[in-house]
């Protein structure tokens, strides 16, 4: 599951040194000392921080200090916000080598901030502090006791002017840092708190263990199964395309668009529906147009704080909702009214036992024979306390409509876009892989995003008219490439995976109608004198699936002759050959 993105790369390096670097040790106490089993999300991250790296998974914020601020508030609001929020006073006690299931939270400890002091600051000083905040990222949170929070002051002969923050995903997420961000704002202007009303992450993972929580976790997976099992396993599926196992270097592209925001504001009047369900519904409608697909499936990360109870808790929620729109309708109008309870429907189901889940989809997939790719995320953050990252001081002007490149990252979907606002300016950033969006491709499928919000502002429109009114073009896959399982498919590049995959075995790949004009795959190999089966078959590509290129779906039979035919380019040479052993090779019948 994927964090809030990185932006670029490190450049503190292009930058003077401070006049001097010194560490404050702050200490903390008045709260509770507390233990209890992880929450779901919890679960969740620390799976991932286990495992990937850390400047992908950490996140980072950066919070502006109001001038005339003097370096004691600063530490005192902080120091205010970890006895505040049990989340900061947590760590996860584990056995090397294996994953924690208990928080424990401290009553008291002490914390570090490191003060950079500057005769000024250089450059762009929100970029600069920007820098300095992902710089921090890197390197892992020791989890069983570290303080989750890096925080850096960064000062001007002695003056406050930014605090630049490293979280650990384990203990916040994008909307816990606008929280904390907002609150550390009202701790320097002096107002008070107002009492916390969401729960804290031991009793939330409480309620999770409830009966009603588990019948909820059930539920969920569930309803992911049900899409895994029929929905596309790639929504960019084409020749030119990778697989979602596979991370490319992807440029942020910026989108800041005053008619953006009319237009979405129009759309949502004349449609009657709230304007993060249109804007969603135009998502969907131009993802799947752009992808040649019948249906849009896209994770929507922050979707699980709906309910009060998480609403403002500082901790991570990061769970995907997994949203499934069938995108077969003729307006978009009706497009908009179905993607009302598709929403509704994917946020349902959004809390879940996150290992079971993996297990589940590593289960499905196999027997489907095919690798479920997060293609695409849409991260709408625009409804948070406060904006993340310094976006609020990047507004852009007053540009009617402008689209700015930033610098790259390493992207492990095929398309992740955030919306930080939606007025007075449309705010989007996007990030889209080299291999299925060029440059020109991406920035047209942002302007035509905009342009379908406009077109939806003024009227009803008809959903085949969607590259007219966009500019955006369906991808092309030419003859070879067909619909097999809700998946598109092509039989050349599932020959030459399997082959590779049998090691080096001949193999024919035949395209046949089975009931109700569904295709199906059969794959003939050749075994020689190897002890080659269906099963074993069928284990090896599923294996090298995620690594394989685009359109790779496993037959949904393994015919295994000795000799390959004299013609092996053809499928009436391959079935006139005496059959060794036949079989799906999957666990579950097709």
């Amino acid at each position: 599951m994927t964090p809030t993105p990185a932006v670029g790369k490190d450049t503190m390096h292009q930058n003077p040194p401070p006049l001097s670097t010194t560490t404050v040790t702050v200490a903390y106490a008045g709260g509770d000392e507390r233990r209890g089993p992880v929450t779901m999300g919890q679960a969740n991250m620390i799976r991932c921080i286990l495992r990937d790296d850390p400047t992908h998974i950490n996140i980072h914020d950066v919070w502006p200090v109001p001038e005339g601020t003097t370096p004691a508030a600063v530490t005192d609001a902080l120091r205010a916000l970890a006895v505040r929020h049990e989340g900061l006073r947590t760590t996860f006690p584990h056995p090397p080598g294996a994953a924690p299931v208990d928080q424990v939270v401290a009553a008291e400890g002490t914390f570090t901030v490191t003060v950079l002091d500057h005769a000024e600051l250089p450059g762009d000083p929100a970029e600069y502090a920007e820098s300095v905040a992902r710089a921090a990222r890197a390197g892992r949170f020791a989890l069983e006791r570290e303080f989750p929070m890096r925080i850096t002051l960064l000062t001007v002969t002695g003056q406050p002017a930014y605090v630049a923050l490293a979280f650990s995903h384990a203990v916040a997420d994008g909307s816990a840092m606008a929280i904390l961000r907002e609150e550390f704002g009202e701790l320097l202007a002096g107002k008070e708190l107002p009492e916390l009303t969401s729960l804290p992450p031991v009793d939330l993972a409480a309620v999770e263990a409830s009966p009603a929580g588990l019948r909820k976790s059930e539920a969920s997976l569930r309803y992911w199964e049900r899409i895994l099992r029929a929905g596309p396993q790639e929504m960019f599926a084409e020749p030119r395309g990778r697989r979602p196992g596979t991370d490319e270097e992807a440029r942020q592209l910026t989108l800041r668009s005053r008619r953006g925001a009319r237009a979405l504001a129009g759309a949502a009047r004349r449609t009657g529906h709230p304007e993060a369900t249109v804007l969603m519904a135009a998502w969907c409608a131009l993802v799947a147009h752009r992808a040649g697909q019948d249906s849009c499936v896209t994770a929507v990360p922050s979707a699980n704080r709906f309910h009060a109870r998480v609403a403002r808790s500082v901790t991570t929620t990061s769970q995907d909702a997994l949203l499934h729109l069938d995108v077969r309708v003729e307006t978009f109008d009706a497009l908009v009214a179905r993607t009302w309870g598709a929403v509704l429907n994917a946020y349902r189901h959004s809390q879940f036992d996150s290992v079971r889940l993996w297990e589940m989809i590593d289960r499905v997939t196999a027997e489907r024979g095919s690798h479920f790719g997060r293609d695409v995320v849409f991260n709408d953050v625009s409804a948070l306390p406060a904006p993340l990252l310094g976006n609020d001081a990047q507004n852009g002007g007053g540009a009617e409509q402008e689209l700015v490149w930033g610098p790259p990252q390493a992207l492990p979907t095929r398309l992740l876009a955030f919306t930080y606002r939606t007025a007075p300016q449309l705010h989007i950033s996007l990030w889209a892989a080299p291999s299925v969006f060029t440059p020109e491709e991406a920035e047209g499928f942002l302007t035509g995003l905009v342009q379908l919000l406009e077109a939806a502002a003024a009227g009803d429109v008809p959903m085949e008219a969607l590259a007219e009114v966009t500019g955006v073009r369906p991808a092309e896959r030419g003859p070879d490439w067909i619909r097999v399982d809700g998946c598109w498919v092509s039989p050349d590049a599932v020959r030459e995976t399997l082959g590779r995959a049998v090691g080096g075995l001949p193999v024919w790949v035949q395209v046949t109608e089975a009931s109700g004009a569904d295709l199906r795959l059969t794959a003939y190999i050749a075994r020689g004198a190897t002890s080659l089966t269906p099963e074993g078959a069928h284990r090896a590509l599923t294996a090298i699936i995620p690594a394989a290129g685009s359109g790779v779906l496993a037959p949904h039979r393994y015919v295994l002759v000795e000799n390959p035919p004299t013609e092996p380019d053809r499928s009436d040479a391959w079935r006139r050959l005496e059959i060794i052993e036949e079989g799906t090779g999957r666990s579950r019948q097709v």
